[in-house]
């Protein structure tokens, strides 16, 4: 009853209601895909960053989610994070397949087939271990 008090005591002086769920992240990413690159919408802070493209590069999957985005080329896997802004990548090893990309939040995980690869979107960092294939 003490929250409900404050909530509307908070709305009737702000003119603003407390958000429904704190912890959730805003949606402040959006991806813009085109035969020429991939843009990364960042109105967190207002900046747009374009993928560009290397020759015979070519886009195989991409996701986004609030706040990261993952695209998939034939030669890398580039991530984009709001906070730190910016492309990084990490470069796909010969043979190697994706098995699966995910994304949520700040964070993204890539499954391939000698790898997994976790994005952090705070910091603009890849990380990875090798997988033990039987």
């Amino acid at each position: 009853m003490r929250r409900l008090g404050v909530a509307l005591m908070l709305w009737f002086t702000t003119g603003f209601a407390p958000a429904a769920h704190a912890d959730e992240v805003e949606k402040v990413l959006f991806l813009v895909v085109d035969k020429n690159g991939v843009f990364a919408s960042n109105t967190l802070t207002g900046r747009i960053d374009r993928l560009e493209l290397q020759a015979k590069e070519t886009i195989q999957e991409y996701k986004v989610a609030n706040a990261v985005a993952v695209v998939v080329t034939n030669q890398r896997y580039a991530a984009y994070g709001v906070l730190p802004g910016g492309w990084q990548s990490v470069r796909v090893r010969a043979q190697e397949k994706t098995e699966s990309v995910e994304v949520g939040d700040y964070s993204a995980t890539v499954v391939t087939s000698d790898r997994i690869l976790n994005f952090y979107g705070r910091r603009g960092a890849w990380s990875e271990t090798r997988r033990s294939v039987q």
